[in-house]
């Protein structure tokens, strides 16, 4: 299978620096929550000295968000939302410990991170891209929505959508559960200096993954995703 940005995206957002990593063997009976507070409580202490909106990584995406004319501040990017969160409420969910550990990892680094469920993808190309209009989303509530055309999504090859609004919401059609083994992990950064943290962000998930899932089996491949780059192909 193979993962990219479109051409118009990177013509658009030259700015952007992204990473993807693929990993098999990632079952749910691991315990990350101790490595995830870690991750989380760097969090905690950047919010201390000032909120989730002042952060230049969340300002840079409301930034793109506003040149795709989405409203910023009513269609938070993940990892803002994420923030919001762990702010208001002082934790976050918990979902899956490789999502957790991710999602640890992204109020972190304070940029957005997707980890999606790789057999619930059909390929052979996911593929970030302005949404044609005739696409299909599945929310986690269950109900089909058609992004509107122009907006920014993941597409796979039968017309599934697995996000709205880019780095906003992912699809709970391929949403990581306790049945999956082979995931997608998306790092996606668009602040200067993001080119540097994104791979540093992958590293450090291989990692955990090998720390985690290596007795298990796990496996793990990843790329930096850059303008001008190729495909990021994996899972054989």
């Amino acid at each position: 299978m193979r993962f990219r940005h479109a051409d118009t995206i990177w013509a658009r957002f030259p700015e952007l620096a992204s990473g993807a990593l693929y990993a098999t063997g990632v079952g749910p009976g691991v315990d990350t929550g101790p490595r995830a507070a870690e991750y989380t409580a760097r969090a905690r202490s950047r919010l201390a000295g000032t909120t989730e909106g002042e952060f230049p990584e969340v300002l840079a995406w409301r930034r793109a968000f506003s040149r795709l004319g989405v409203k910023p501040t009513q269609y938070r990017c993940a990892s803002e939302s994420l923030l919001r969160r762990l702010r208001k409420e002082g934790a976050l969910p918990r979902i899956h410990p490789l999502v957790d550990l991710c999602n640890a990892l992204s109020v972190a680094y304070a940029i957005p991170v997707a980890v999606l469920d790789v057999d619930r993808i059909a390929g052979p190309l996911l593929e970030v891209r302005p949404a044609g209009g005739d696409e299909t989303y599945t929310a986690f509530g269950g109900g089909v929505e058609r992004p509107a055309p122009g907006e920014v999504t993941f597409v796979d090859c039968a017309g599934r959508a697995h996000a709205r609004r880019w780095t906003h919401r992912q699809s709970g059609h391929s949403s990581v559960g306790e049945q999956t083994r082979r995931v997608l992990v998306v790092a996606e950064a668009m602040h200067d200096g993001g080119a540097e943290i994104v791979p540093e962000l992958l590293k450090t998930v291989e990692e955990e993954v090998a720390a985690h899932w290596g007795a298990v089996g796990a496996v793990t491949e990843s790329a930096l995703l850059t303008r001008p780059a190729p495909d990021f192909t994996f899972g054989g």
